[in-house]
């Protein structure tokens, strides 16, 4: 792998794109009624906001309101293929095997255009895979390869992503060829399994099934900076102390996908690399034996890119212009390619068979003392002292040529850190243990996004049921759901518990890599059963009820709670007059402590809720915007945020039965008064305490209701008072029951893969 850290900034962006030089000059009639008319020469005609990233007009002019694009993202109309396209439905039309021997084929199949090293494009499809699936962090989840988002800004621009335009457009041929059968985002991430196959590794496995997105990811963030390559500094609170950097970060510098390859902020000490590298992979949720199998495995193969000068690389794809085609970062020196390629600045292989794999990187490590030495680029590596000619990699283009190995920092790391030393020298000893670890390992990176098992598709995928995978057993599906009900109706169970109890068990679903969810019902396991967020005194109550039921019935306790939410909501709208039947697909199998990776979860615990109105402290972010976060992560919509919001308050599950936000004077039954008291102009609305509001009488001053800002917005947004107005017109109250009910049941079922 390939840390690429070079990006020339494009043109100018206060020029206009659209301006050229006036082949005539301008009339003074023409100067005269430009200026009438309030305008200036050197205004754009064009109107602006059309090109792939740019800001929300309205964001501009008021920076402070609460941007909902966060929920917008990746709309269906963006997708060519259009809303009926199921990729599922396409794969089993896939032939496979046809498909990777076309892949396996590619890797020698060399092209002028962009010849591959020595003849084999292994290293450049490794890096690609790698690359688009190591952005995952597991602190929300998002990144990673699982949606093909490297095919667009910003990651397609990235400074460690130099040269990958050109591995993507590698594998266009092969997309043409299998089309819908086979998404950009799978096509990615198989290109660096085959190129491992390809060089003699035995590889664990693969699974299809990622989904192409068709708009650049708009929620995730990806850092504060203004300018790629910013000093580590900007993002840590004291960059000598690794785990102060910012969350949900997992990179050291924007445009990084791991760490910088010449030393923290590009100075050479690979011991205080080693502990950024340790933070850094632990946040993308690797442990120490897998950080140091795939920084091996991933440099036993391939080479750096750095003979030439980085600095007269021309745009980066976004930024180049039209007749690039796409493809960024032209490179004038001689051919640009080959020999002359520059892509992180960095320049040599790491092993003797740069083609092969092998425990070169080990041998080579530890056979030989290391010196800094700079590139023909001008960046940092480290080169070998002295090494017998015959142990040098030849040239990429010439065979009767031979180069210097090189390795970066992070490479160094590897024999300086105390643990990484021990446990490199434990593969260079045993090279079977060394290829297994890493197979699994690269497995785990190319899949952690994909969620459970039930996601991946495909004769590869591995029988083995991994505790990363978050596994669950198959719950029981034929039993008398009505006699379940009843007895669940007759336990005295309150609406409230048992709809908060199911939300909580449902509210750790995140779209970003499909984890949580009620399937499991992990809620009753470490570390979710002590969360200060589900209330463990409240929660254990709930639960000693509901489990003598699961256990006399002979079903899950995931289920039974999915079960008594749906009863509770069901009881509300009865108590309104409506006869709305909550759907409930039953199969929902039950997790154990061993299933688990306890500290693999704590990442999904909820610092705030806005559906149950609640904060576990003040953060510096509004307590509106960490609801929109979790409502994305969650796969809601705005309107389905909306009308959650607003049945939950009646319904009186708010955390620890605060009555913030709760408009209504019959709570328990599902009726539209958060909309209807929050929209009543006989209202006024006045700060107490900060994030507290009261709502008086406009006429008599009385105290009716208190709210949050979590409860406002609903009202001071124009978009969410928009859909306010609609659930609290008269002609709209079963509406509004029954888009709880549809939102509500797309939420018990979010992680359902099964039922897809």
């Amino acid at each position: 792998m390939e840390n690429d850290k070079h990006l020339n900034s494009s043109d100018d962006e206060s020029k206009c794109p659209h301006h050229q030089e006036q082949s005539s000059p301008i009339s003074e009639e023409n100067k005269e009624n430009a200026h009438s008319h309030g305008s200036s020469l050197g205004k754009c005609p064009v109107m602006h906001g059309g090109n792939t990233v740019t800001k929300s007009s309205v964001m501009e002019w008021w920076p402070n309101a609460l941007n909902l694009d966060i929920l917008h993202q990746n709309d269906t109309k963006t997708n060519p293929l259009g809303q009926e396209f199921n990729y599922h439905e396409e794969l089993k039309k896939l032939d496979t095997e046809a498909l990777k021997k076309d892949m396996h084929a590619l890797m020698t199949d060399s092209q002028d255009w962009w010849p591959a090293d020595w003849g084999h494009y292994g290293g450049l499809f490794i890096r690609l895979s790698w690359h688009s699936a190591g952005t995952y962090r597991v602190s929300d989840g998002r990144g990673g390869g699982g949606s093909g988002s490297q095919r667009f800004a910003p990651l397609n621009s990235w400074p460690d992503n130099v040269s990958l335009d050109k591995a993507r457009r590698l594998l266009w041929p092969i997309k043409k060829k299998y089309g819908n059968k086979v998404s950009w985002a799978d096509l990615i991430v198989l290109a660096g399994t085959i190129a491992y196959e390809d060089m003699g590794l035995k590889t664990f496995g693969f699974g299809f099934g990622r989904e192409d997105i068709w708009h650049p990811e708009t929620d995730t963030y990806w850092g504060n900076e203004k300018e790629w390559l910013a000093p580590s500094d900007e993002r840590y609170d004291n960059v000598d102390k690794p785990s102060t950097m910012e969350n949900p970060l997992a990179a050291v510098q924007m445009g990084l996908i791991y760490v910088n390859p010449e030393g923290v902020n590009g100075k050479q000490n690979p011991l205080k690399t080693a502990a950024h590298i340790r933070e850094t992979f632990e946040r993308m949720a690797m442990n120490d034996e897998e950080t140091v199998a795939l920084t091996a495995g991933g440099h036993t193969v391939g080479k750096t890119h750095g003979n030439g000068d980085a600095s007269i690389l021309g745009p980066e794809p976004e930024g180049a212009d039209v007749e690039e085609q796409g493809l960024g970062w032209h490179n004038p020196t001689k051919s640009g390619k080959g020999r002359y390629a520059v892509t992180s600045g960095l320049e040599g292989a790491w092993t003797t068979h740069p083609t092969k794999w092998d425990g070169g990187f080990f041998e080579m490590l530890f056979n030989h003392e290391w010196e800094p030495r700079q590139s023909p680029a001008g960046a940092w590596q480290w080169e070998p002292v002295t090494i017998k000619d015959e142990d040098r990699p030849v040239d990429v283009e010439d065979p009767s040529i031979r180069h210097n190995p090189m390795m970066t920092d992070a490479d160094m790391a590897m024999k300086v850190d105390p643990i990484y030393k021990d446990i490199s020298l434990k593969f260079m000893k045993d090279q079977e243990y060394f290829s297994e670890t890493f197979a699994r390992a690269w497995f785990k990176l190319t899949h952690r996004d994909m969620g459970p098992k039930a996601r991946y598709f495909g004769s590869d995928v591995p029988q083995e049921d991994l505790i990363w995978q978050d596994p669950i057993p198959v719950g029981k599906s034929d039993y008398d759901v009505s006699a379940v009900k009843n007895k669940i109706a007759a336990s005295g169970l309150s609406i409230s518990e048992m709809v908060s109890t199911a939300w909580d068990s449902a509210r750790t679903f995140r779209g970003s890599d499909m984890r949580g969810g009620a399937n499991g019902a992990r809620i009753r396991l470490a570390p979710q059963k002590d969360w200060e967020g589900n209330e463990p005194k409240r929660l254990a109550h709930v639960l000693s009820i509901l489990e003598p039921i699961a256990a006399e019935f002979g079903i899950s306790i995931a289920d039974t709670i999915v079960l008594a939410g749906n009863l509770g909501i069901e009881q509300s709208i009865k108590a309104t007059g409506f006869d709305i039947a909550v759907p409930f697909a039953p199969g929902r199998g039950d997790a154990t402590d061993e299933m688990t990776d306890a500290e693999s979860f704590e990442p999904l615990e909820p610092l705030a809720d806005g559906y149950r109105n609640w904060s576990k402290k003040e953060y510096v972010v509004s307590p509106e915007e960490l609801m929109l976060d979790r409502t994305q992560l969650m796969g809601l919509t705005a309107p389905e945020m909306t009308v959650l919001v607003g049945g939950m308050r009646v319904l009186g599950t708010n955390h620890d039965n605060t009555k913030h936000g709760v408009f209504t004077d019959k709570v328990g039954a599902l009726t539209n008064d958060f909309f209807v008291n929050l929209t009543d102009m006989g209202n006024t609305w006045k700060p107490t305490e900060k994030g507290l509001y009261e709502i008086r009488d406009r006429k008599t001053g009385i105290v009716k209701w208190t709210a949050t800002r979590m409860d406002l917005v609903f009202g001071s947004n124009s978009i969410l008072r928009s859909y306010s107005e609609v659930y609290a017109q008269d002609d709209n109250k079963e509406k509004f029951a029954s888009d709880f009910v549809k939102a509500w049941t797309k939420m018990m079922n979010a992680d359902r893969f099964d039922l897809n």
